[in-house]
């Protein structure tokens, strides 16, 4: 019986990555047009998170991911990781009792940087939520698909990652509290005060574990960093993507920003926040970052031009971004439908080297049909 339903969840997989891919998941679609439209709840400031519950999963929400990047070495070698789970509601079957009705879905990506070979791996997996090969957990972190899981083990979280041409086996312990993005969890994403996600970080997590690559099993170490961010809006019509950074700094501070660009380049909104190493927060206002392209790299496959070298200001702080390696594009048109580029990325000022952490890079090939 078990393997009657993984036939089937495979089957489902790409009728829903179809359904996600071509329509966006819109909450106007049904199968059924007597079928009454989801009604989203909003993001709004005043909430309260409250942990553990607000690490689980918050399905009434339309979208949500649980985000981890980090960096590792293992014999002189560092390498970058990310693995992300995304849980989809998307609007459809709601009124359908059986379990086949894809009423969430739920996505994971997987890749490594591997600087000793210079080509990004990953791998990718969607799913509908069910018959126990795809969940998100409310209440607590526990996402899983397929065998690939993240969840949280007393304070700290572990990952296990079996993918086609490696695996992660990696333990995540904090060494830092929350940290709350925005108005005490409330992150603006536009001008409009809907326009928002519930968004909160745990940078500084300390890493131990193994990648396998190939048939060589590496133990490894470094630093990593969380994000956990739900949201019930959609990219803005008139934003064309957004640009984001996290990155733990070497003094033990922490620093995130991201801005919405707009078709025409500009930027629409933005935002972030910087705590140092004493645990002092600030929140940055729109007016407070800015993202300057110190260097373009052309990708080979789509021909989309990425700004994989930044010059980022946050606040008072400028701080010079440089990848690892260039090509760190994403293709993940399989699970999301979106091509972007998400890369293990150095800092420095004045070119002293001042911490590490993740880009990412949205709408150069393309605006994300999110």
């Amino acid at each position: 019986m078990t393997h009657f339903y993984q036939r089937i969840n495979q089957i489902t997989r790409v009728w829903c990555a179809c359904v996600v891919l071509f329509t966006g998941a819109a909450p106007s679609l049904s199968l059924h047009a007597a079928e009454t439209a989801v009604v989203y709840p909003d993001v709004k400031t005043g909430r309260t998170l409250t942990f553990p519950r607000d690490h689980g999963a918050h399905p009434e929400y339309r979208t949500e991911w649980w985000y981890v990047t980090g960096w590792v070495e293992s014999r002189g070698v560092e390498r970058g990781f990310q693995v992300t789970f995304f849980r989809v509601r998307t609007g459809l079957q709601e009124s359908n009792e059986s379990q086949f009705a894809p009423k969430q879905l739920i996505f994971a990506h997987a890749a490594i940087a591997d600087s000793e070979h210079g080509w990004l791996r990953l791998d990718q997996r969607v799913a509908r939520e069910g018959f126990d090969l795809a969940a998100a957990s409310v209440g607590e972190t526990g996402v899983e698909i397929d065998g690939w899981t993240l969840f949280r083990d007393g304070d700290g979280y572990r990952a296990r990652i079996v993918a086609s041409d490696f695996v992660l086996n990696l333990d995540l312990a904090p060494t830092q509290p929350v940290l709350l993005q925005g108005r005490a969890g409330y992150s603006r994403k536009g001008p409009q005060a809907g326009q928002a996600s519930y968004y909160y970080s745990i940078p500084q997590l300390r890493v131990s574990g193994s990648m396998q690559i190939g048939n060589e099993s590496l133990p490894v170490q470094g630093e990593a960093w969380l994000d956990h961010e739900w949201s019930s809006e959609i990219l803005p019509e008139e934003a064309q993507g957004w640009d984001w950074v996290g990155m733990n700094l070497g003094d033990g501070g922490a620093l995130m920003a991201f801005r919405m660009r707009a078709r025409n380049g500009e930027t629409l909104w933005a935002g972030g926040s910087v705590r140092d190493a004493n645990g002092n927060v600030q929140i940055l206002s729109p007016g407070d970052i800015t993202f300057e392209p110190l260097r373009q790299w052309r990708s080979p496959r789509t021909g989309a031009d990425y700004p994989v070298a930044m010059r980022v200001r946050a606040g008072t702080r400028v701080i010079d971004l440089e990848p690892l390696m260039d090509d760190q594009e994403l293709d993940s048109s399989f699970s999301t439908g979106i091509i972007y580029w998400e890369g293990a990325v150095r800092a420095s000022v004045n070119g002293k080297p001042v911490g590490r952490g993740y880009l990412e890079l949205t709408g150069y090939a393309g605006r994300p049909r999110m």
